[in-house]
């Protein structure tokens, strides 16, 4: 990959981190959160960012 591939690739890494992030705030901001739900977003923000570190 050359360097504005791997920029977009990070960009796109982010934008996806954000949106996990936001969903597991709107999550945690309901009256009864699935904790199930919950810890399969957080997981998945995780292996974003262990995706993004990796690069």
């Amino acid at each position: 990959m050359d360097k504005a591939q791997v920029d977009t690739h990070i960009e796109a890494l982010n934008s996806k981190h954000a949106a996990i992030q936001a969903r597991i705030d709107d999550e945690e901001h309901r009256p009864h959160p699935d904790d199930t739900r919950l810890h399969e977003l957080k997981k998945a923000k995780l292996r974003v960012k262990d995706v993004m570190l990796g690069i």
